[in-house]
């Protein structure tokens, strides 16, 4: 068994799916027109994927993670250098944070496109 995708809705599936393809050196799998008139993208590698999904009506505010039923938390994404993929998130203009090292593996956060937060994390 293995997760092939999360779909995640965004302001901007366009400028999101870029600014992760930047970071990530992940590649659009496919885009196009979906349900109620919105627009998504199917950004990632040849494994696995996010589906970005920008609605065409304006988007409320999300709740606190953590604290609401059925949240996504986060998204962990596992790299082979973390140092190199950090000077990416930071030349994006996003902010690195939570670092931590234990087994089995070393790790950071960042709170990416539209506030959803990443964990990169290396097992090297």
């Amino acid at each position: 068994m293995k997760l092939e995708h999360v779909n995640i809705t965004v302001s901007d599936a366009k400028a999101s799916a870029a600014t992760l393809m930047d970071i990530f050196d992940w590649h659009i799998r496919w885009e196009g027109a979906s349900m109620d008139e919105g627009y998504t993208v199917h950004v990632g590698d040849r494994e696995s994927y996010l589906a970005l999904y920008s609605p065409a009506k304006a988007l409320g505010q999300a709740s606190e993670k953590y604290t609401v039923e059925g949240s996504i938390n986060h998204v962990g994404v596992v790299v082979n250098d973390l140092k190199a993929v950090e000077a990416k998130v930071l030349a994006a203009g996003f902010k690195p944070h939570s670092h931590y090292d234990y087994e089995p593996g070393e790790r950071f956060y960042f709170n990416g496109p539209d506030g959803v937060e990443y964990e990169v994390v290396s097992y090297a």
